[in-house]
């Protein structure tokens, strides 16, 4: 696995070892990223189930401004750690050990891009979008990765679901504020 494109294009991230972590296959990181290309440059992200950090170093590599990598196990962190460390982005990221719900309780920044890859069938995404959506700034994106089973709701307070694409068997979910659609 290695940093798409950007400052750190070509860099060798390392992944948890395992099966608790699943990381995000090349294609469909390459979707999301083509996709919110334009949104990089200047952004403040969150990777709230970060595993290898590899879509917030994605980000960092295309010009976001700073990232913020949250994960619950000590393996991911570590991992986190040394791929932030050797793509160059260590004043940059804030790397939290810390389950997604305990984090958003007592956060009080602003992101105006979060990636939401949780554990796939616990139910997590419909737990953890409404506590996200305060935390995000005007006019934010959320990308969710979940299974195509989980039918995600329509409407999150001031979010819709603008997209949803299936890859094989892995569905991505994109939702943007009622400022960014209009």
């Amino acid at each position: 696995m290695r940093v798409i494109t950007g400052s750190a294009r070509g860099r060798k991230l390392i992944t948890p070892e395992g099966m608790d972590t699943r990381p995000t296959t090349d294609k469909v990181k390459e979707a999301i990223c083509s996709a919110l290309q334009f949104d990089f440059p200047g952004a403040n992200v969150l990777d709230l189930f970060a595993g290898s950090g590899q879509l917030a170093i994605e980000a960092l590599s295309r010009g976001a401004h700073h990232a913020v990598l949250i994960d619950a196990d000590n393996r991911a962190i570590g991992c986190i750690r040394q791929n932030i460390k050797e793509c160059g982005f260590t004043a940059q990221a804030d790397i939290v050990k810390s389950d997604a719900v305990s984090y958003l309780s007592r956060c009080s920044e602003k992101f105006t891009i979060a990636f939401l890859d949780p554990p796939y069938r616990h139910g997590i995404l419909e737990e953890v979008l409404p506590l996200l959506v305060p935390h995000m700034a005007e006019n934010g994106i959320i990308i969710c990765e979940h299974e195509p089973e989980c039918k995600l709701p329509q409407t999150i307070q001031n979010y819709h679901l603008q997209k949803q694409k299936k890859y094989g068997k892995i569905e991505i979910a994109k939702y943007v504020s009622e400022t960014e659609e209009e």
